[in-house]
């Protein structure tokens, strides 16, 4: 079992660790709408990519690469892709942050109350009619 744990570390995937550059940066309306997005969703919704120690140790890293990978697929917050209604669902349902997530994330164990304050925080965020996913005027 050590042998076979020893040779899946030199397995490459889930060791790119770079975050693509470039993309927007986002107009929070507060302070804590940013700070709950990060505790809870960033990591894998965005290009700021947070890698902890355990994201270099196969075959946790395998998890964590795809997690990252298929979160940036679906919802991609740096590089202007979003979709507001799905991101309220997913807060609201509880299937995001997902539960995988959670024990090595404390922040991202949202109570209700820090879902209502996330949720109204990205309506002020991404909701305007008119704006950018920056917060911009057109």
């Amino acid at each position: 079992m050590l042998a076979v744990l020893l040779a899946i570390q030199f397995v490459p995937y889930g060791r790119d660790h770079t975050n693509p550059t470039g993309g927007r940066e986002i107009a929070w309306d507060s302070p804590r709408t940013e700070q709950l997005m990060t505790d809870a969703c960033m990591d894998c919704h965005s290009n700021l990519t947070s890698w902890p120690w355990y994201s270099n140790v196969a075959p946790v890293s395998w998890l964590v690469q795809h997690d990252v990978d298929e979160g940036r697929d679906e919802l991609n917050l740096s590089t202007g892709d979003v979709d507001l209604d799905e991101m309220i669902e997913a807060i609201r349902e509880g299937s995001m942050p997902p539960l995988q997530y959670k024990p090595t994330h404390p922040g991202a164990w949202l109570s209700q109350g820090e879902k209502q304050d996330l949720i109204q925080g990205l309506e002020a965020t991404f909701g305007s009619a008119g704006t950018d996913t920056a917060g911009r005027e057109e």
